[in-house]
């Protein structure tokens, strides 16, 4: 289940998410210019080692820096190959120009790496003993889909859904999309904990703490005047594109 565009109309330029994007551009530009060994020492360097903080004893042992705070907002824009640096580049521009368009620039990018921290605790908190480097923005974009669900739960989201190697495109309401995307992470972070796991992988319970850490920040973060197309209680709708709000 992957979402190709939703149809929220935005009023402002999303310059954060543009100038957040190009970040993560160079980011993973410089990645590229690096040597294998080279960029495992950049990951264990500037992404996120649990058992760095947790153990400091053995960081030292194996030689990490001391400090070492740089790497929580560093981790946000280190990506482990081509096809996670566009997935998450694709998801943040489908969900974050109409959140930044109820903040404004300032305001989103905060709230964003707000997101990005609280989504990493929620890793660290499992995988206190994990030495495996934690990269990627997807705990702040998760953060961004959880806003995006309580500002635009009647929305709809063109999602491509493959069945048996089929393309299926449906429209499926925001409320649904986002709502099984987190139901899958909660599931699959229980699963991997069952399965006893390291942290390697897919970080899902940053994803799952980063959708909530987002939801939570909303309501401080939005600015109602700039809320043109939220959801309205007070009002109904027919779903999709109709059921906007103009404050």
């Amino acid at each position: 289940m992957f979402p190709l565009r939703d149809y929220v109309p935005r009023l402002h330029r999303p310059i954060a998410v543009w100038c957040i994007i190009g970040v993560n551009l160079l980011f993973f530009l410089f990645e590229m210019g690096l040597s294998q060994s080279d960029l495992v020492r950049v990951f264990h360097v500037l992404g996120v080692v649990p058992a760095r903080y947790f153990h400091p004893e053995w960081a030292q042992w194996m030689g990490y820096p001391a400090g070492g705070i740089l790497p929580f907002f560093t981790h946000m824009f280190l990506h482990s190959g081509w096809f996670h640096f566009l997935i998450n580049m694709w998801i943040l521009w489908v969900f974050a120009d109409n959140v930044e368009d109820v903040m404004g620039p300032g305001r989103f990018i905060v709230f964003y790496l707000l997101c990005g921290l609280g989504a990493l605790g929620a890793h660290l908190f499992f995988y206190t003993d994990s030495s495996v480097p934690v990269v990627g923005a997807s705990g702040a974009i998760a953060g961004v889909m959880g806003a995006y669900l309580l500002l635009y739960p009647h929305a709809r989201v063109l999602t491509l859904i493959p069945i048996f190697f089929i393309p299926y495109f449906i429209d499926l309401p925001a409320l649904v999309f986002l709502g099984v995307w987190f139901f899958m992470q909660l599931l699959s972070g229980v699963f991997s904990g069952m399965e006893g796991g390291s942290g390697a992988g897919v970080a899902w319970w940053a994803h799952a703490g980063g959708f909530v850490v987002g939801m939570l920040l909303i309501p401080l973060f939005r600015v109602p005047s700039r809320c043109y197309y939220c959801h309205s209680r007070s009002r109904g709708g027919r779903g999709g594109g109709d059921s906007f709000r103009f404050d």
